[in-house]
């Protein structure tokens, strides 16, 4: 068994045809079939079920993805380990919430001093990034404060203000009750805020929208098709426009922390320590203004 069999393997799990891993891996397809039947041949199973619309793993398949994901990060992490301590290098996987103004300040910064390492950003919601860094798919990630996973450790970033976004004719809470909510798909901190409000305040939602950007949220919000709640700081810009109007709620629901996280056991590679250090070191300069 090598590597790259189980690399093969990880990537037709992922995708669920061999057409799509072929193409992710610029491999021929017959390269894939034939690595994972060699696979199948070796741990003497079947590790998928073939059918019409492509392949999906048999239960002795999900059993192997497990060792396979851990096995492929400890070779990643291995290759991390050895590199040099003053010239950081190679991939650096980081996950964030969308809602980070400082982020572009933070990657500018890394990017332009470290620019032998390559960084990739992927935007998710706390619940599912935190998942993420737990499996070994992220190297670390911005989130909201949450209980935190015993196999984690955070570093703090800032503290926001969260605030009920509305259009500029609303201008009390008692008119936003029944507005539909706005917001991301479950798993996001803000959400999991405000539906604590409301349920302490015995306030069922009409309706409530999913969003996969914030971008979008905030124009839906600001043309009058609901109200949201998001960190004062990525709105300010519109309200200073005379675009919204904030609203405030108690500080049990409004104060949150953005931290930043990783895994308790994972070896701090030179390219996370050093980004680490970037976001420490940015606390203070003014965050790059959302368009």
């Amino acid at each position: 068994m090598e590597f790259k069999d189980l690399e093969i393997f990880q990537m037709v799990a992922q995708k669920g045809t061999i057409t799509e891993a072929a193409k992710e891996l610029r491999y021929v397809q017959s390269n894939i079939t034939s690595r994972i039947q060699k696979l199948e041949a070796e741990m003497n199973t079947a590790l998928f079920n073939r059918h019409n619309r492509g392949m999906t793993l048999t239960p002795e398949g999900k059993k192997l993805l497990v060792y396979c994901e851990k096995i492929l990060s400890l070779a990643n992490e291995m290759k991390k380990v050895v590199q040099s301590k003053t010239e950081p290098a190679g991939k650096l996987e980081i996950g964030s919430v969308e809602t980070v103004i400082k982020l572009p300040v933070i990657l500018s910064s890394y990017s332009k001093k470290y620019k032998n390492v390559d960084l990739s950003l992927f935007t998710g919601v706390t619940e599912q990034l935190q998942k993420d860094v737990l499996n070994h798919q992220l190297d670390g990630a911005f989130i909201t404060e949450i209980n935190l996973h015993p196999e984690l450790v955070s570093h703090d970033v800032f503290q926001e203000e969260l605030v009920l976004l509305s259009d500029n004719t609303k201008t009390s809470l008692e008119q936003l009750i029944n507005e539909p909510f706005l917001c991301f798909s479950e798993g996001c901190g803000y959400r999991a805020r405000l539906e604590a409000w409301y349920k302490d305040q015995n306030i069922t939602p009409q309706k409530v929208m999913e969003f996969g950007t914030l971008e979008t949220i905030l124009g839906s919000v600001s043309m009058g098709l609901g109200i949201t709640f998001v960190p004062k700081s990525a709105v300010s810009h519109l309200e200073e426009k005379g675009l919204v109007t904030c609203h405030y709620l108690p500080e049990k629901y409004s104060k949150i922390n953005t931290v930043f996280i990783r895994r308790k056991d994972a070896y701090l590679t030179s390219t996370l320590e050093k980004f680490i250090e970037t976001f420490e070191q940015s606390e203070g300069e003014p965050a790059y203004p959302l368009a």
